[in-house]
């Protein structure tokens, strides 16, 4: 079946075939690159755009957020949670319930087994801790079991930690 006449025919329409793209690919870039591709601009536009410096944009600090933190927009956040916790009173899951988690005492709620980690958070889950530790978990507990990767929008963890707050 496989004698040295196929396998011969097989490599040489392969060669053919490759040989057909190489010189198509020639003749396109003969054909459709200008000749003048690499040279200067003829004429620049000014559009006013470089005159005009960016004011830059004041980062809020999490204190202005929490004043005015929408409870309703921190419920569309929520689903990042809702893997791993629960709202309800009790119910634990790979995470502890956060039902009443702030102002609580960090590493109390009963029959859930912590990692030791969370010693170093503090002594309550105040909201200032919750947006430290909702920002970047291991950066907050070093060593910590929980693998989220964080939420950066100082606005998202205020609305997110009204909202827990709210259903608490």
């Amino acid at each position: 079946m496989f004698d040295t006449m196929v396998i011969t025919k097989a490599v040489a329409a392969f060669c053919g075939a490759l040989l057909v793209f190489l010189l198509g690919n020639w003749a396109a870039k003969e054909i459709y690159v200008p000749r003048n591709a690499n040279a200067p601009q003829a004429f620049v536009i000014d559009t006013g755009a470089d005159d005009v410096a960016a004011e830059p944009v004041a980062e809020l600090s999490f204190d202005e957020a929490w004043e005015v933190a929408d409870a309703s927009a921190g419920s569309r956040l929520w689903s990042q949670c809702r893997a791993c916790h629960a709202l309800e009173e009790g119910r634990n899951g790979v995470g502890p319930y956060l039902h009443g988690v702030v102002n609580r005492a960090i590493g109390e709620v009963d029959g859930f087994n912590y990692s030791g980690a969370l010693a170093q958070a503090g002594d309550a889950w105040t909201p200032e801790v919750l947006s430290a530790f909702i920002e970047n978990p291991n950066a907050v507990t070093p060593g910590t079991s929980m693998s989220f990767r964080g939420i950066s929008d100082v606005q998202d963890r205020a609305n997110l930690i009204a909202y827990m707050e709210s259903e608490s």
